[in-house]
């Protein structure tokens, strides 16, 4: 019976150190979810923030007499810029009947034509 026992013992000794995961593949585990990770840095996130940097350069290069396109598609001329808002200008150049002015947020001109310099 004493050895039945210490056979039976060794055995589940070494069924245990078998099924003991080692650090190797633990890590080669993960592998796939670290990859995942950084394919969404680089392919989605590091993009939109480098969008996001140059937006705010944009508006804040932003001076009178630009010409600008808002989100809603306004195209227009800054004439006046406080704070966080945008007098934009719209209508015909030329006449002054049918000109209007339009007081926007900062954050809603989509793109900006810098004023040509004579």
């Amino acid at each position: 019976m004493n050895l039945f026992g210490i056979t039976a013992y060794a055995e589940e000794a070494a069924a245990t150190t078998a099924q003991q995961p080692t650090v190797l593949s633990s890590v080669l585990g993960f592998a796939p979810l670290i990859i995942i990770v950084v394919l969404f840095y680089f392919m989605l996130i590091r993009p939109q923030r480098k969008r996001d940097k140059e937006t705010k350069a944009m508006l804040n290069a932003m001076k009178v007499g630009d010409k600008v396109v808002t989100i809603g598609g306004i195209c227009g001329k800054i004439v006046k810029i406080k704070d966080n808002y945008v007098f934009i200008e719209t209508g015909n150049i030329g006449t002054q009947t049918e000109k209007s002015v339009l007081k926007m947020e900062r954050d809603a001109v989509k793109s900006v034509e810098q004023k040509q310099s004579n």
